[in-house]
This record gives structure tokens, sequence and C-alpha cells, in this order.
């Protein structure tokens, strides 16, 4: 039987989220989705999901972040344009759901991914909306949460996230990263400026880092700083193109880091935040290696 929902796991997904492609061939494609669903089915976990059914209208948390003149250009994409603004719909549902206890967490199956959209009216590497930045401003401006922690696992730097809250001390922003790849940002001496100094922290991860240079980073990095900074709610951009074999990643992770790190993101969580956690889909371009990673984050998410 599904779990209470006070105790569940949420999942947001839409068909819909399939009608967007950028082109024949390209790594970001629908296939990355119908896999996830396949190894989710394939585990039991669509059993005990909670489907995220009631969406609010996400425009005025897009104003509240994005500039109109970006939102207008990217509404005028054929297809592409609805979809992006479904999957932050999709996010600020979950958000809207996790913070009045109706769920315990969830995991946002959307796309397009969103750490590298900016404000430039177009996409930036594969992402239209920087849907993480926004849904964790929802959660401060809807919800009323103060402190927002984001970690970002992927394997490309959250330069839009960053970009977001370089100067606000009320998001902690956590990314490991290859900084000598896409976008080539995440210098680890950028730490955050005037009021937001030291609340925006950048791991470097040279290729072929393993599970425990990952968590290492974690240990020596993240969880010091969480404990200070004592967040509300706590938001991943889960990227599986740090796991091992992505076409567009050369880190070595493997899916039980993955369930290692939610693991630890669930404690903290539980620790500070009455257990509130929503997870956005990201980066991950071996179709069936993140899918797999994607099922032992969210089996670990349902514990």
């Amino acid at each position: 039987m599904p779990a209470n929902p006070s105790n569940g796991t949420g999942l947001v997904y839409r068909e819909a989220f399939l009608r967007h492609n950028i082109r024949r061939g390209h790594p970001e494609s629908p296939a990355r989705l119908v896999r996830i669903r396949e190894a989710l089915g394939a585990a039991g976990l669509l059993d005990v999901l909670i489907p995220v059914e009631d969406w609010p209208d996400p425009l005025a948390a897009l104003l509240s972040h994005h500039t109109r003149e970006h939102v207008d250009r990217i509404r005028r994409i054929p297809t592409t344009g609805e979809v992006a603004e479904l999957a932050v719909g999709g996010a600020l549902a979950a958000i809207r759901e996790v913070s009045a206890g109706r769920l315990r967490n969830a995991f946002c199956a959307v796309r397009p991914p969103g750490h590298h959209a900016n404000n430039t009216g177009a996409e930036e590497g594969f992402c239209f909306y920087s849907n993480a930045a926004v849904a964790a401003r929802y959660a401060q401006q809807v919800c009323g949460h103060g402190r927002v922690l984001i970690v970002d696992w992927d394997y490309h730097h959250g330069n839009a996230t960053q970009n977001a809250f370089y100067e606000d001390p009320s998001v902690l922003f956590f990314s490991t990263h290859n900084w000598y790849d896409y976008p080539g940002t995440g210098d680890p001496a950028l730490r955050g400026s005037r009021a937001g100094s030291g609340t925006n922290l950048n791991v470097h991860l040279g290729p072929g880092s393993t599970d425990r240079d990952m968590l290492t980073a974690w240990d020596r990095v993240l969880l010091p700083a969480v404990e200070q900074f004592r967040p509300d709610f706590v938001v991943i951009s889960a990227g599986f193109d740090s796991r091992r074999d992505d076409l567009l990643g050369s880190f070595e992770v493997s899916d039980d880091a993955f369930s290692r790190m939610t693991r630890t993101l669930m404690d903290v969580a539980a620790h500070y935040c009455g257990g509130r956690l929503v997870s956005l889909l990201e980066g991950g371009y071996n179709v069936d290696g993140q899918a797999r990673a994607a099922a032992a984050h969210v089996a670990t998410l349902t514990d």
C-alpha cells in the first residue's frame, strides 16, 4: 500500500515533459525520463511514490527571479517554452506539498534541467529556467522558510544558481563539479560576497574522481557549513552526469554514493528542517546509468 502521505515521498512527473526535444540525437532527450520511469517501476518504487497532482501557475515565481524579457522569449519557443514552464510548476508543487507537511520529501522527474539558466532569453547548457533557484525563492517567499540549503551534485557547475544567491546570506549553495568543464565556472575561491560571503561553496573535483573524493568534500566542506547555517529547507540539484560512464562527465561516482549522499541530506533535513527536502533532476546523459542512479536516489528518499 502507498505510504501515509505525511511520511511519504512525492513524485513530480508528467508525460508532457517528453514533448521537449532540442534536436534529434541531443543528449538531453526524452529517453532520459522514459528510462527513469522504467527504472522506478522495476524497483517497485512507482507503487509507493505519491503523485503530486495539483501544480500552481509558475508565472509569478518565475518573474520573481527571471526578467520579464527572459520569460517572454522562452515562452515564444514552440513546445519547449510551455514544457520548461511546466517543469517549474512541478517543482513549486513539490515545495508546497513538502512545506505543508503533506509529504516528507519529493523527487521531481522534470525536464528541461535548470541550473545553467540565467537571463539571456535563450537556452544555456540545455537549461531554460533556473528551476532550483526559483523553487528556493518560492520556499522562502510563499512558504515562509528563511534559510534554504541547495546542494548541486551535478558534474557541471550550477552557475545560474550561484549567480542567483551570490550576495544572499539566506541561501547556502554547495556545488561539487569539474571546474574546467562546461560552463567554466565554479572557482573554489568564489565564496559569495557582501552579506553572502561564505555561503557559496564550490568544490572542484578532477576527472576520475571517485565516491571517496565526493564524500570527503561533503565531510570537509558541506557538513561544517550546514552546522553553522542551520537550514529550514533542503533542495537538491540532482544531476546524475556525475555518475561513472556518463557521456558528458568524467567522474567515477557509483550508485551507492548517490544513496549515501541522499541519506546524508535526509539526516540534515531531519535534524534542522522537519525532514523537508525536495530533489530536482538536472543532468545525466548515459540514459541507462542515470536511470539506475536516480532509482538509487529515490529508493533512499522512500526509506
